[in-house]
């Protein structure tokens, strides 16, 4: 179940995580053009649309998808469009700009939970940059995902199968296996290939062949 104290010390955790992460690397301006785990996007692109995110109110939501034709897909590259940055270090400065923030699209806080874990790690995986990330988030965030079709199709790809963390308490679903750490388990639930290899068991297969 989600927790029931606010997401949101938890979102700016991470925002501010990825920050550090990202100013640490010192990467020239070329490695900001890696493809991210989100294969249409480079990384320097997902951090934009971390920046659109952070800004989102249900009323501009609302707004900007009619101005889209209610296309999310439309809608979303706007907003990445719209605020990637002339150059890597804009974008940065644009997201410690948003960092605290509170704003978000309509929906559930734990969203922007997911977000701010999963897109974090579109960014570091390519990049090789690795995390720790906090028990509590990994397992808010699944506990969400694994309720809800909104957008990515979590609870559909994982229908069918049993997902066992080995390295925290956490399990869900009957059927066949699929074993690995807490954060590949929410990678694999969001549809990030790349993190099936830190898994295995029965149930591994069908979980594969829904990518």
């Amino acid at each position: 179940m989600a927790g029931t104290t606010s997401p949101w010390p938890l979102i700016h955790a991470e925002r501010q995580a990825l920050l550090t992460d990202l100013e640490g690397a010192r990467m020239p301006d070329e490695a900001w053009t890696t493809t991210s785990l989100c294969s249409e996007w480079s990384v320097h692109q997902v951090l934009g649309h971390m920046v659109s995110t952070a800004l989102m109110t249900p009323p501009r939501f609302v707004m900007e998808m009619a101005r889209s034709g209610f296309r999310f897909p439309v809608f979303s590259a706007k907003g990445v469009a719209a605020h990637t940055g002339a150059t890597p270090a804009d974008t940065v400065a644009a997201f410690r700009g948003v960092q605290d923030r509170t704003t978000s699209p309509p929906g559930p806080t734990e969203a922007m939970l997911g977000e701010a874990v999963v897109h974090s790690e579109d960014i570091r995986r390519p990049l090789g940059l690795r995390r720790d990330y906090p028990e509590e988030s990994l397992v808010r965030v699944a506990d969400f995902f694994k309720g809800s079709n909104l957008l990515i199709g979590a609870k559909n790809r994982i229908a069918g199968v049993r997902l066992v963390a080995d390295d925290v308490d956490w399990a869900h679903g009957e059927g066949p296996k699929v074993t690995g750490p807490m954060l590949s388990l929410v990678m694999a639930m969001t549809g990030r290939e790349a993190h099936l290899a830190e898994l295995s068991g029965d149930g591994l297969p069908t979980l594969r062949a829904r990518f």
